[in-house]
């Protein structure tokens, strides 16, 4: 299954600005503005900040109302601290360096289980696994788990997870899985004719 995404991808695949790096400062400023917010509308919103700001020094030396005006545009203001708080946490307890275990990601102010996933897989390709929102719910909808609710943090969630994310090349599946739930495995109205896997999707079946 995850050959067949992979060859989906290379047709189908989205070009976001912060795709092109594997530095993990790039990654958890993209995560923090893509949480709740569409892609497109983040992307003019990332260089702008990237370029006021291109690393963990510069950041940690901001001003909270500044930070909030780059990123009003994309409402959630309460993020505006994430991206300051987490700054300095890297520069007070790992010299302005990323820590490279999950365990320790997971300390950072505003960084979450999937955040520091997501870490671990574009920037070190070793991600035990990776869940949000869409990924919990392809996984739900393939295997035909049939979970409600709050499912991210469900076992067998995860540990299909883990399974899933056995790759050479964590980030490129990463980027993939993301892309396929955004285009065709759709929260609502899911493009199921035109999937490339429904033969192996048991909710399809």
């Amino acid at each position: 299954m995850q050959k067949q995404i992979f060859r989906w991808h290379k047709q189908n695949n989205r070009i976001f600005f912060w795709r092109f790096n594997r530095i993990p400062y790039k990654i958890m400023i993209a995560e923090f503005m893509l949480q709740r917010t569409k892609a497109e509308q983040v992307e003019p919103v990332y260089k702008k900040f990237i370029s006021q700001y291109p690393g963990i020094s510069a950041l940690s030396k901001a001003k909270l109302i500044t930070i909030r005006k780059l990123t009003s545009s994309l409402g959630l203001h309460w993020r505006a601290t994430n991206f300051l708080y987490a700054s300095k946490y890297i520069s007070n307890n790992y010299n302005g360096r990323f820590p490279k275990t999950r365990k320790e990601l997971l300390n950072i102010p505003g960084i979450g289980d999937y955040v520091a996933g997501a870490i671990m897989a574009v920037c070190y390709n070793n991600a035990d696994y990776v869940i949000d929102s869409n990924i919990a719910r392809f996984i739900n909808r393939y295997y035909g788990f049939k979970l409600s609710g709050e499912i991210r943090r469900k076992k067998i969630i995860i540990d299909t997870s883990k399974k899933l994310f056995r790759v050479k090349d964590q980030r490129k599946f990463l980027f993939a899985l993301l892309d396929f739930t955004a285009l065709i495995c759709k929260p609502i109205k899911p493009n199921c004719n035109i999937c490339p896997i429904k033969k192996g999707c048991k909710s399809f079946k």
